[in-house]
């Protein structure tokens, strides 16, 4: 096996878990190289396997660098939660010789395609073409999209809508898209549903909204969904996972569609989702001092 390893020294507990494994590794496959999360995506293009030492957002991170590549991606958590990176070091450990034999499940994950269309450009939000000239911005994503209000933190204005219907505008703080893959990440602190993922679905979940009725909506991936800037601050930003990001200014449409490639995922035999959900978020646990009558 060819492989690509990107690690993110910024966690202090990174750097000799790499020194430690590098030798082993260096036995079992061909290392065509070690990278920090700013790696360059050619580097990539010889490998057959990327391996992520970090966490969530280490992975997210490596996921848009390989620009649509085919490649499985294995995350080793050294963050807090590790819903991608779900990989213990003592599982890896475990695992490590059916990974380089190419033994481990592997699940495709749908992306976000995120496109900023400029104030007054007309553009068919189905035609591909049309939206790939238009665009000012593009990013794709494998959590999330955000919208958010930024500075000075009034309420903002925007339209949602699906494909080239006529938008729903509202009043609140933002609004968040996400795949299920993303589902346990912003998406569930605003209230938004968890969605297994394997249910290829998008959320749309408003952040804050000035109003009792409007609730977190799931749709298909067939979609395009279509955010208007009505009404933004000073500091209003579209965020792609957390970490590419542009402004927007009134009158710009965000167009969010399924991405046209996949992240290619090795899953943890070891994990079992409710298992993880109600290990990692608490999820149905009961209020502390319980006692059973």
């Amino acid at each position: 096996m060819r492989l690509l390893i990107i690690a993110n020294t910024s966690k202090p507990a990174v750097q000799p878990a790499l020194d430690e494994l590098l030798p082993i590794l260096e036995q079992r496959a061909q290392i065509v190289g070690v990278r920090t999360c700013e790696f360059e995506p050619a580097i990539a293009e010889t490998a057959e396997a990327v391996l992520v030492l970090g966490g969530d957002g280490t992975l997210l991170s490596a996921a848009r660098r390989l620009s649509g590549r085919s490649i499985p991606i294995l995350g080793i958590n050294y963050g807090r939660l590790g819903f991608l990176a779900s990989f213990t070091p003592r599982q890896f450990r475990h695992y490590l010789d059916a990974f380089v034999e190419r033994r481990l499940p592997v699940s495709a994950r749908s992306m976000l395609e995120v496109s900023v269309i400029s104030a007054g450009d007309e553009v068919d939000s189905a035609d591909e073409l049309a939206v790939a000239a238009k665009r000012r911005f593009v990013a794709c994503a494998l959590n999330d999209a955000v919208v958010t209000a930024g500075p000075p933190f009034h309420m903002i204005e925007l339209s949602v809508g699906v494909d080239n219907e006529t938008g729903v505008s509202y009043f609140g703080d933002g609004v968040i898209v996400c795949t299920s893959s993303g589902s346990t990440a912003y998406n569930v602190s605003a209230g938004g549903p968890i969605v297994s993922p394997n249910v290829d679905a998008f959320c749309v979940t408003p952040i804050c909204p000035h109003s009792l009725s409007f609730r977190p909506l799931v749709v298909a991936t067939t979609v395009t969904l279509a955010i208007c800037a009505i009404k933004v601050n000073e500091g209003t930003t579209l965020f792609c996972d957390g970490q590419e990001n542009t402004r927007l200014n009134i009158g710009e449409r965000v167009l969010i569609r399924r991405g046209p490639n996949s992240v290619l995922l090795v899953e943890n035999p070891d994990a079992r989702e409710w298992r993880t959900l109600a290990q990692k978020l608490g999820w149905a646990a009961r209020p502390e001092g319980h006692h059973a009558l």
